[in-house]
C-alpha cells in the first residue's frame, strides 16, 4: 500500500484509466484505487442513467461497495445529459476528494468526456431548438444515414469519429456547422490551441491484441444475455421511457430494441450488436491513441501496481 493518502494525492493529484470497451478497466481501477487511496468517478456517457445496468457493464453494488463510486446512476433515462453537465459535476466530486485528502480516480472509455474536463469544453454556440427540430425531421424522413452523410459532407474528420446511429451527436456537429458555418472539429481544434492551463493527470491506458479483445467482447455479450439483459431492455419500455431517447440508442440497448421490434431476429441482433461493439473499440482505440500523453499497458501488467507507479511516476 502506498504510505499514506496524502503523499498519493500530492504526487498523482488526478488518474485516469482509459482504453477500448471490455478491455478491463473495472477490475483494474477497484485494485488500483484500494492502492492509492482512491476513489472513482465513472467517465461512461450512459453509466450515468438509472436502470442502464447490464448493457453497460456498469458496477454491481459489490464492487461499487470496496470502493466509493461517483457519477454512477445520477440521472434517468428521460433526462437530458451531455459533456458540459459531465464537466460541471465531475469538477465538483473531484474538489470534494480532494478535500477528503484522497486521489480522484477517472475510470471509462468516453473519450469526448475525458477531454473536455481535463482541457475544458470548446466555445461551440448552444443549442437552437430550430435547427435541431429540422434536423430531426430529416433523421425521421430520410433515416439516420441520411445525417451522417450531411456530417461526412461537411466535416469528414468529426463523421469518422461517429457511429451513423449516434443521432445525438450527429445533430449537435452539423447544429454546430449550420450556425456558424465551420464544423465542430474546427472549433475544437481552435480550442485546443488557445485553451490554457489544463488539469494535470496520470493517463494510463489498457489495451489487448485485437483477437483477444474481440473475444472478451463476445464473452461480454454473451454475459449480459446471461444476466437478463432482455429484461432489463423490456423493464425499460415498461416504465414508458421512449426507444428514441439517447441512452436507449446507445450500444445495445439499440439492438434489443430492434429485435423487441420485430425488425430483425434475435440472432440478427446479437451479431450486430458483437460486430458494432468491436467497431466501438476500435473507434476508442483510435480516439485515445492520439493523445500522446497517454500510457499504455496490457492489463497484465499492471497486476503489480507498485511496478506501475515506479513507473509514471
Amino acid at each position: 500500500m502506498i504510505e499514506s493518502s496524502n503523499s498519493s494525492i500530492t504526487k498523482f493529484p488526478l488518474v485516469a484509466i482509459v482504453g477500448p470497451t471490455a478491455v478491463g478497466k473495472t477490475a483494474l481501477s477497484l485494485r488500483l484505487a484500494k492502492e492509492i487511496c482512491a476513489e472513482i468517478i465513472n467517465v461512461d456517457s450512459v453509466q450515468v442513467f438509472r436502470g442502464l445496468d447490464i448493457g453497460t457493464a456498469k458496477p454491481g453494488l459489490e464492487e461499487q461497495k470496496q470502493v466509493p463510486h461517483h457519477l454512477i446512476d445520477v440521472i434517468d433515462p428521460d433526462e437530458p445529459f451531455d459533456a458540459a453537465d459531465f464537466v460541471r459535476k465531475a469538477l465538483g466530486i473531484i474538489r470534494s476528494i480532494r478535500a477528503r485528502g484522497k486521489v480522484p480516480l477517472l475510470v471509462g472509455g468516453s473519450g469526448l468526456y475525458l477531454r473536455s474536463l481535463l482541457e475544458g469544453l470548446a466555445p461551440c454556440p448552444g443549442r437552437n431548438p430550430m435547427v435541431r427540430e429540422m434536423l430531426r425531421k430529416i433523421s425521421a424522413n430520410q433515416g439516420k444515414r441520411a445525417l451522417y452523410d450531411l456530417l461526412a459532407g461537411v466535416d469528414p474528420e468529426a463523421a469518422r469519429r461517429l457511429h451513423p446511429n449516434d443521432t445525438f451527436r450527429l445533430i449537435r456537429a452539423l447544429e454546430v456547422y449550420h450556425q456558424t458555418g465551420e464544423s465542430i472539429s474546427i472549433w475544437q481544434k481552435r480550442h485546443k490551441s488557445t485553451s490554457g492551463q489544463k488539469l494535470l493527470c496520470t493517463k494510463i491506458g489498457l489495451v489487448r491484441p485485437r483477437e483477444e479483445l474481440y473475444k472478451r467482447i463476445d464473452s461480454r455479450v454473451d454475459a449480459m444475455l446471461n444476466t437478463g439483459f432482455l429484461a432489463e431492455v423490456k423493464l425499460l419500455l415498461n416504465n414508458g421511457y421512449s426507444h428514441h431517447l439517447k441512452p436507449l440508442q446507445s450500444l445495445g440497448y439499440r439492438h434489443i430494441i430492434r429485435f423487441l421490434k420485430g425488425e430483425v431476429s434475435f440472432d440478427e441482433a446479437l451479431s450486430q450488436l458483437r460486430r458494432d461493439t468491436r467497431r466501438y473499440a476500435k473507434r476508442q482505440i483510435t480516439w485515445f491513441r492520439a493523445d500522446p500523453e497517454i500510457r499504455w499497458y496490457h492489463p497484465e501488467a499492471l497486476m503489480d501496481v507498485h511496478r506501475v507507479w515506479q513507473e509514471i511516476g
